[in-house]
């Protein structure tokens, strides 16, 4: 695998920032010390392999059955958002838990914790119903909550809940039936936020596809694992950053990382590697 290194010392965490949707839409990082907080320790060897998808939920369908059926050892699996389509779930009774994540994610090697935060599409439903304990009774793994914190020692992961920054989710007559119990709208950026924070890496879904993109004024990479699921025909939008790689495709992410460096790779629906 390539390496990207990390900006930070080797007596510093990594800062991943995991959210939900890919356009940098107004948003601030909330303070750590008021975001509950999961301890996961590394591994023996004091690495963490993490696998992450986004954008899954939908009974099997359009490969998500595939995706991530690997034999690939992981210690967590990062959810990035849009878990069940079209409208979330209706409730923790709803059917769709079991048939879009207990009954799809069966391989071995995904018997790990599952850290999720929230999509624009869950959302939709009863998103009260994805963070309640009540889930995590019916599959162990499953762990989510709207902003987080997993500490795992040799790096933060903030898990920031971004759907309300975006603007039109609020103003559009079409999204009036979002589940915004608890929630009100944001108004600051977050890019600002990530380079000035020292951030290394920005890892989100929505956009149904992977995609590498480097930063052109700071060390930041961000990072699109969206390939859980159907994927968008045809959507590339390139701006002032440069351009890794980008895959309209079904997929997802592995990283892997240490104190000082963190290793990835973006894998095809087989499992192959397609970019490192």
């Amino acid at each position: 695998m390539s390496t990207v290194r990390a900006c930070s010392s080797a007596v510093a965490p990594v800062a991943l920032i995991v959210v939900t949707i890919a356009a940098f839409a107004g948003a601030a990082l909330p303070a750590a010390a008021e975001l509950p907080r999961v301890e996961h320790s590394p591994s023996a060897d004091g690495s963490l392999t993490i696998l992450a998808v986004g954008d899954w939920g939908r009974r099997g369908e359009f490969n998500q059955s595939r995706v991530t059926a690997q034999k690939m050892g992981v210690d967590f699996v990062i959810s990035t958002g849009d878990n069940f389509y079209d409208d979330g779930l209706t409730g923790v009774d709803d059917k769709a838990f079991e048939e879009s994540f207990t009954g799809i994610y069966t391989a071995k090697s995904l018997q790990k914790p599952w850290y999720t935060v929230l999509g624009n599409h869950d959302y939709r439903g009863d998103a009260l119903a994805q963070i309640s304990p009540v889930l995590r009774r019916v599959d162990s793994r499953w762990i989510c909550m709207k902003s987080f914190v997993v500490d795992a020692e040799i790096a933060d992961f903030f898990f920031v809940d971004t759907t309300p920054f975006v603007l039109k989710y609020w103003t559009n007559p079409k999204n009036s039936t979002y589940d915004w119990r608890g929630v009100a709208p944001r108004e600051t950026y977050i890019t600002n936020l990530l380079k000035a924070h020292g951030v290394d890496l920005y890892l989100n879904g929505h956009d149904h596809c992977l995609e590498h993109i480097s930063s052109t004024d700071s060390p930041l990479q961000y990072l699109t694992s969206g390939g859980g699921s159907k994927s968008w025909g045809g959507v590339y939008a390139p701006g002032g950053d440069k351009v890794e790689f980008f895959h309209d495709g079904q997929g997802f992410m592995s990283l892997r990382l240490t104190g000082t460096e963190a290793s990835l790779a973006f894998h095809g629906v087989a499992g192959d590697v397609l970019h490192i």
